[in-house]
């Protein structure tokens, strides 16, 4: 069997692996999904309380909703926002299910390489089929041969630590039993008691702090929710853009976001700490956690902590392979510049595919959230067009690969990671610093933005 009949195997049935199966079907190419969890959409499930910021017009696929038309499948209405779970019950299920036995569960891949050939041999090395070695849930191996490989695993199993060096802080596993790295459902009753009434620190600044910090205010808010107070824990300062883009951002579920969060500490149910990197995690005679910063600086005890400082790529089972990442993103190396915090103040998200995404070891991609390493400005429209131009140039349409359109908006962040040590930073009045999103084409580089960005 020559490797072009050989199909293109994805790992992860998560919304960008899903979208890529659906776009290699739609280009006549096999396609097979390998996926650990046990349903369509395993991590998404696990934030199923959270809801989205994006509609669900910008959360579906083009090619995933043609391929489940026929199945009588009715969009939800475009202009309303799903949770984490009507995403994994409406829609990824219901593509996993059409696309049938392209995806298999409880399948976890540990490696990936070249047959007969480890990442430092040279000959014939473009000419030999992918292998990809899998374990199964009921303790079987297999070794599967591919064409090519779609890396849509995502980076929910690496969420970054506490500490401010990127390292777990000193203590801060020994006090796991008191933190938590993903934003907790304060519907679930015992959720809920873990934390009513109790003072939680939250260290992070993105979305997902926003979000606790507004779940906990409304805990607050409640009638078993009294004495519940949270503490905002940023490695910066607090400037115009610590909220996002408010209600300028053209994605107007996640300015609220960032206001709502602004309106805990303004109505006092959290506290603002700027300027701090945790260094210990240190336990009182209570059994509370006192966090310490680097700079010696000592916080009131609190009960809880919530760790939301963004995720990180897990690369070990692509070790065999010839990557080429950033040193500071472990994003591809031609897609960093158009991502990097360190950067860009601004959080706008070009649009990119199959060159930004290529490897010196050919066709193997990192897509959807993998594929930005720890950056963390990824919108689920970008995925899918990553996964269209790659399906479209793996079908040999190089053209359509490059000529790819996407109007994105704003994502409302100015100053990203890079700047947390310039508290200080300018930015427009108002949250938002960047001009309206232009429409862009994939392969010929990101535009000169406008606006002071």
């Amino acid at each position: 069997m020559s490797n072009q009949q050989l199909p293109v195997i994805v790992i992860g049935a998560g919304p960008a692996g899903l979208a890529a199966a659906a776009h290699l079907v739609d280009r006549g190419l096999e396609a097979l999904v390998l996926e650990a969890g046990d349903a369509a959409g395993a991590a998404v499930r696990e934030w199923s309380h959270v809801r989205l910021f994006s509609t669900w017009g910008e959360v579906v696929d083009p090619a995933a909703e043609k391929l489940l038309a026929p199945t009588g499948w009715v969009k939800p209405d475009v202009g309303t926002y799903p949770t984490g779970g009507d995403w994994a019950e409406f829609y990824l299920q219901p593509l996993a299910d059409v696309l049938g036995e392209r995806v298999r569960f409880g399948a976890r891949v540990t490696g990936v390489s070249r047959t007969g050939r480890d990442r430092i041999v040279d000959a014939d090395r473009e000419q030999q089929p992918f292998v990809v070695h899998v374990e199964y849930a009921d303790g079987r191996e297999e070794r599967l041969t591919a064409r090519a490989v779609i890396d849509a695993s995502g980076t929910w199993a690496g969420p970054g630590p506490a500490g401010g060096s990127g390292l777990p802080a000193l203590g801060e596993k020994a006090a796991a039993d008191r933190i938590t790295y993903r934003v907790p459902d304060l519907q679930d009753p015992a959720v809920r008691a873990r934390y009513a009434g109790k003072r939680t620190a939250v260290i992070g600044s993105g979305a997902s702090a926003f979000t606790a910090l507004a779940y906990l205010a409304g805990l607050a808010k409640a009638e078993d929710g009294t004495g519940t107070h949270g503490v905002w824990i940023l490695r910066r300062g607090i400037s115009g853009s610590t909220f996002g883009g408010g209600e300028a951002d053209q994605l107007p579920a996640r300015g609220a976001l960032g206001l709502a969060a602004k309106a805990a500490v303004d109505n006092g149910y959290a506290d603002a700490v700027t300027g701090f990197r945790t260094d210990t995690v240190e336990r009182d005679g209570d059994g509370r956690l006192v966090l310490v910063g680097e700079d010696g600086r000592r916080l009131d005890a609190v009960d809880e902590v919530i760790v939301l400082t963004g995720f990180r790529p897990d690369l070990t089972f692509l070790d065999e392979l010839r990557l080429g990442l950033d040193e500071r993103l472990q994003a591809p190396v031609e897609l960093a510049p158009l991502i990097d915090p360190n950067q860009h103040s601004c959080g706008t998200v070009y649009p990119h595919g199959v060159n930004e995404l290529s490897h010196p070891e050919k066709d193997v991609y990192l897509v959807g959230m993998k594929s930005y390493g720890r950056a963390p400005t990824f919108l689920a429209m970008t995925g899918y067009e990553q996964v269209r131009s790659i399906a479209a140039s793996l079908a040999g349409d190089q053209e359509a690969a490059e000529r790819v359109e996407l109007t994105l908006p704003e994502t409302g962040v100015c100053g990203g990671a890079g700047l947390f040590d310039e508290p200080e930073t300018a930015q427009t009045d108002g949250g938002g610093c960047c001009a309206a999103p232009a429409t862009l084409e994939i392969g010929v580089g990101a535009p000169a933005t406008s606006g002071g960005c």
